[in-house]
């Protein structure tokens, strides 16, 4: 491959080479199903980390709870330890079983409620009346208890077994001497606790009487836990399905976020701003030794870009379009989408384009405060303004002006190729999320 750092590229297959389960952006979770079988030498996620395990020596214990076939594991076998792992956000009721279920009768869903209006899987005879379709988490419990998954959070109109909810207790009762327990008369519908309540516990299940509709066998998993801890599901089962309680509690919504750097949201500058007023006005936050346990950099790196706008006084941002996917190398190399968006480009406005002597459709270098830069073409448009650009972020295949078509396997090269736009992108992490900035930073625009 030529490469000399010790980097190695995997061939992972593309999810119309694999199936199991995925999570949409509005939390439902579908069962993909595999179209083909894997091209050339890729392999699913799943079969490729088995086959490190096996090399390292921890097989064994890493498939411990799955079975594995033909050294793959069992996808419908992932899910079910992922469920047990993420219990406590209620991504624990979407078992394989339910999920097929619902891929099979998918029209007897509302599209606009997502709510099954009866319906029974002929395959399994399993009950679809009433589930949201895809069991959009939280869908709380085991899957035996039927939680139907939920479809907008908080909802206090509905109640905890059809879809509803309340916020959650999770940061202590009270705080200075101030409960954070909800109001009287505020809870989610026909709950038996009609005020604020802690989070469920076995201590809690006993004082209000209800520890006798556990099961003995639930007696004794939940026998010092709380409903995070209690693997049986019962503390859940009780205070959801007999009382129609959240078994997180019933909280007030903060809007004041002691433990984020910002109680209340404030405007801070980016570390790379073309506005050096601005970042004298907002700064960003001190510098952290220990930031989810790495050093991470923040002032010391606005202070040394505070007069970055001189050179390169355009707001870069970055977004999706609609014809293309992700980084894109699976949609570009699909025809029918590849025609529709043929160039990686950068959006500039008249204005901008005029004052740099930039003509639409014309080749232009974007360059950033890295000292990267990378060659897209313009499309002058009144969409962005004087002082922004715009570059989607699907594209690959060009590293600063030279096309690295000779670096795929034959055959494989996507049929658009460009520029990433991240080749440009600067430093910066969110202080909450430590999420990386990749949509924002500035540059400079000149003629290729």
């Amino acid at each position: 491959s030529g490469r000399k750092d010790g980097v190695y590229l995997l061939p992972a297959a593309t999810q119309f080479e694999c199936e199991g389960s995925c999570t949409a952006s509005n939390r439902s979770i579908q069962w993909r199903e595999k179209v083909i079988e894997p091209l050339w030498e890729s392999k699913p996620d799943h079969t490729i980390m088995y086959l490190f395990a096996q090399k390292f020596g921890f097989a064994d214990e890493f498939t411990k709870n799955v079975k594995v076939t033909n050294n793959e594991p069992s996808v419908e076998d992932i899910l079910r330890e992922i469920n047990r792992g993420t219990w406590t956000i209620g991504y624990s009721g979407q078992s394989p079983e339910r999920l097929k279920a619902h891929m099979r009768n998918m029209q007897v869903f509302d599209p606009k409620t997502l709510r099954a209006k009866g319906g029974i899987d002929k395959e399994t005879g399993y009950q679809l009346d009433g589930e949201y379709f895809g069991l959009p988490w939280p869908c709380y419990g085991t899957p035996e208890m039927k939680h139907p998954g939920t479809p907008n959070l908080y909802d206090t109109s509905k109640h905890v077994m059809d879809g509803g909810g309340n916020f959650r207790a999770n940061f202590g009762v009270e705080k200075d001497g101030v409960s954070l327990l909800a109001n009287d008369g505020s809870a989610s519908k026909g709950a038996d606790l009609q005020f604020g309540y802690p989070e469920f516990d076995h201590v809690l299940l006993k004082k209000l009487g209800w520890w006798d509709e556990l099961t003995d066998d639930e007696k004794k998993k939940a026998e010092g836990k709380n409903w995070k801890t209690d693997s049986s599901g019962g503390i859940i089962r009780v205070a959801m399905k007999e009382h129609g309680c959240h078994p997180f509690g019933n909280a007030k919504a903060r809007a004041v976020v002691w433990n984020f750097p910002d109680a209340v949201p404030l405007h801070r500058e980016p570390l790379f701003s073309p506005r050096a007023d601005l970042v004298a006005k907002y700064p960003t936050h001190d510098d952290k030794k220990a930031f989810w346990r790495l050093p991470t950099l923040y002032k010391s790196v606005q202070d040394q870009f505070a007069d970055v706008g001189k050179d390169y006084p355009l707001i870069m941002t970055s977004g999706r379009l609609v014809e293309y996917e992700g980084g894109g190398d699976e949609t570009r190399s699909n025809p029918w989408l590849a025609e529709l968006q043929q160039d990686m480009f950068v959006e500039i406005n008249p204005r901008a384009a005029n004052d740099r002597g930039i003509r639409d459709k014309d080749m232009v270098w974007v360059r950033s405060p890295t000292g990267a830069q990378i060659k897209v073409m313009a499309m002058v448009t009144e969409r962005v303004g004087a002082d922004t650009v715009f570059l989607p972020f699907h594209f690959a295949g060009h590293w600063m002006g030279k096309d690295l078509i000779d670096s795929y396997p034959e055959g494989a090269a996507p049929l658009v190729r460009g520029e990433a736009v991240n080749t440009a992108t600067t430093y910066g992490y969110d202080s909450v999320t430590m999420m990386q900035e990749t949509k924002t930073t500035v540059c400079q625009i000149v003629k290729a």
